[in-house]
C-alpha cells in the first residue's frame, strides 16, 4: 500500500469485523527519535494462540469472499524494512492490539497519506462502533473521541452528510495545527 493510512484503514475493518465497539487508533511521529509508531487497539472478539501464530501469513483469512488476507503481512513488511518492528498482542474475548512502528525518516517508510479520509470512512461503518483517534507530533497531540462528538451531536447522527463534512474540516484544521513547526 502507498499509504500507512490505507494499512491503518484495513486494520481497523478488521476490528470491525471482530465485533469491536471501541477501536482506537494511535500515532505517534518523533522527529527527536526520529519514530513514526502506529497501534490499533480494539476491544473485538480477540484471537486463540493458533491464530495469532498465523495470522501475519498472507494466505490466512477469515473472510469468506477471498482466500488471502494481506492486510496484517502487507503492515508487517512495511514496518520491518523501515528499520521498524510489528508486534500483534491479543487476548481471546478481550480485544486486540496491533503496533507497527517505523524509521521516521528511513526512506522506504510510506507515507501517511489521507489520515482524514480515513477516519471519515471509519466512522461511516457503523454507528454503534466509537472510535478513538490520538495523534502525538514531537511534544503536541490531538485527540478525538466520537463518543464526545456523539453527545453534543445530541441524536444527530455521526455519519450525516454535515457531520461529516464539519468532522472533516475539524480534523483538517487540528492536525495541520499540531504538525506546522
Amino acid at each position: 500500500m502507498k499509504e500507512l493510512a490505507l494499512h491503518i484503514l484495513d486494520i481497523a475493518q478488521n476490528s470491525v469485523r471482530a465485533k469491536a465497539k471501541i477501536i482506537e487508533i494511535n500515532i505517534w511521529e518523533d522527529i527527536t527519535v526520529n519514530l513514526f509508531k502506529i497501534e490499533i487497539k480494539d476491544d473485538g472478539i480477540g484471537m486463540d494462540e493458533e491464530t495469532l501464530k498465523i495470522v501475519d501469513n498472507p494466505f490466512y483469512t477469515t473472510r469468506t469472499t477471498r482466500k488471502v488476507g494481506l492486510g496484517l503481512s502487507l503492515l508487517k513488511a512495511a514496518s520491518i524494512q523501515s528499520n521498524g518492528n510489528f508486534k500483534i498482542e491479543t487476548k481471546k474475548n478481550v480485544g486486540t492490539t496491533i503496533i507497527a512502528t517505523f524509521q521516521h525518516n528511513h526512506i522506504d517508510r510510506a507515507p501517511l497519506g489521507n489520515i482524514v479520509d480515513t477516519l471519515i470512512t471509519l466512522f461511516t461503518l457503523d454507528e454503534n462502533i466509537n472510535f478513538i483517534y490520538n495523534h502525538y507530533y514531537n511534544d503536541k497531540k490531538f485527540t478525538l473521541d466520537t463518543r464526545e462528538i456523539k453527545k453534543i451531536l445530541n441524536g444527530v447522527p455521526i455519519n450525516d452528510i454535515g457531520v461529516l463534512n464539519w468532522l472533516r474540516e475539524y480534523l483538517d484544521e487540528s492536525l495541520l495545527k499540531i504538525t506546522k513547526p
